[in-house]
């Protein structure tokens, strides 16, 4: 492993090592069994010093090639060591994790062009979105938004409900909406915890997220100087 590389890996898998303490509420909930098999991996993880010590010497290069590549360009490294961990654990063919692997990376890239600089927590999950079938440009009404404000609930939701089935016009739509109506991390959570309810309840995925989004409160976002438009 070059130099480069194992700098990379190594700050990759010091901050693996903090998830499950940093994981916010709505996050935890969501995650899918592949990152439950990862997170339990990664104690033994944590003994090894060659994460990738598994995987055959092509692949492991490969996999190399592109966290520098990741590094080089300024996106996050740690998704993309994460990605290999995961079918690592779960044995899947090397060819099979290397393909993964660059593939997270290009959503991280049209992530970033997307959105522009966000920290690497928020473009970690927007590459989820785009991952569970959302279009990049759904989510350029992010870009712009208030000092302070994050977008990583918001975008964790969106692709959890995604995932759940829920049509992605009517999730980009709902999601969009409230983040424009100034919806908060805890509105967004509980939007999410009561789609869930009525999805395993038995309700169509699709009429769980329109019967709910009417209840969800947005709030008004806060004014930035700008007078608001008349009627």
């Amino acid at each position: 492993m070059s130099r480069r590389s194992s700098l990379a890996v190594s700050r990759s898998l010091s901050l693996l090592h903090r998830v499950p303490h940093t994981l916010g509420a709505t996050f935890r909930g969501s995650l899918g069994a592949g990152a439950l098999v990862l997170l339990s991996a990664l104690p033994a993880t944590a003994q090894d010093p060659d994460p990738l010590a598994k995987l055959e010497p092509k692949s492991r290069f490969a996999i190399e090639m592109i966290i520098d590549s990741a590094e080089a360009a300024g996106v996050p490294s740690r998704p993309l060591l994460s990605k290999a961990l995961e079918g690592i654990a779960k044995k899947a063919d090397d060819r099979k994790i290397v393909t993964l692997v660059r593939k997270k990376f290009e959503l991280l890239q049209t992530a970033r062009a997307t959105l522009g600089s966000v920290d690497d927590e928020e473009l970690n999950a927007a590459a989820s979105v785009i991952e569970a079938g959302a279009k990049p440009d759904q989510l350029a009404p992010f870009r712009v938004r208030q000092r302070g404000r994050s977008d990583l609930e918001a975008f964790t939701v969106w692709a959890d409900f995604l995932a759940r089935g829920i049509p992605k016009d009517e999730a980009s739509s709902a999601i969009t909406k409230l983040w424009r109506d100034g919806a908060d991390d805890i509105t967004f959570h509980s939007l999410w915890n009561n789609v869930q309810s009525d999805i395993l309840q038995g309700l169509n995925p699709g009429a769980a997220l329109q019967n709910r989004i009417r209840e969800s409160p947005g709030r008004a976002p806060t004014t930035t100087g700008k007078p608001p438009e008349g009627p």
